[in-house]
């Protein structure tokens, strides 16, 4: 029978202790036990979550005169009351942190003929080179806006968790537009790819 981890076991998470644009503490550090099972290796892992079909994205945020932004498919509604977003940004980029100084974000899922962007932004080419791809507007916030996007959503972060690789940024919806007529990029099976033809909607789908 499997025993409970002693308090030298318990795996601690990075302990950063961010300050946002309001001056608090943003980011909070928090500890996750040892799995008491053996986890798959990570090429088993990567093979599983590459069967997947997730939305592509690109996370700005702004400060100063500054912007910076990164492509994402880790992104996700987190509630509906009160609106809000939860992205994972890796612990490790310089991007985390100008996210967690910058107190806000933008949320921008690409559309099918917007592959280009999603390369930009995920590569290395400098931060503000990237912006010159896409036409970019601002929010009322500051926040950069990408036009055409399928949805751009303007976030102001109000938590963010800090795990042993990545900080969660949880980010309250201020500022929402949707291009209905357009169709979101997707990453499979480590390539983009396009939405097939619709086959309906589950019953009670709102």
């Amino acid at each position: 029978m499997p025993t409970e981890p002693d308090a030298e076991q318990i795996i601690m998470c990075a302990d950063i202790a961010g300050l946002g644009a309001s001056g608090s503490n943003i980011v909070n550090a928090v500890s996750m036990r040892p799995a008491r099972r053996p986890a798959v290796d990570e090429q088993r892992f990567r093979d599983a979550m590459a069967a997947s079909a997730a939305s592509v994205g690109v996370v700005a945020a702004t400060l100063g005169d500054e912007r910076q932004g990164r492509t994402v498919t880790a992104a996700l509604s987190l509630s509906l009351t009160p609106p809000t977003i939860l992205v994972s940004i890796d612990a490790r980029s310089t991007f985390a942190d100008f996210v967690t100084e910058s107190g806000g974000f933008s949320y921008s899922v690409l559309s099918e003929d917007q592959g280009i962007i999603g390369q930009a932004f995920a590569s290395r080419i400098d931060q503000e080179r990237r912006f010159e791809l896409g036409a970019w507007q601002q929010w009322p916030s500051g926040q950069q806006k990408l036009v055409d996007a399928v949805t751009a959503l303007d976030c102001e972060v109000i938590a963010a968790i800090a795990t042993v690789s990545h900080i969660l940024f949880i980010g309250a919806v201020i500022g929402a537009e949707t291009c209905g007529d357009r169709r979101p990029l997707l990453w499979h099976d480590r390539q983009y790819t396009r939405v097939g033809d619709h086959i309906g909607a589950p019953q009670g789908a709102g």
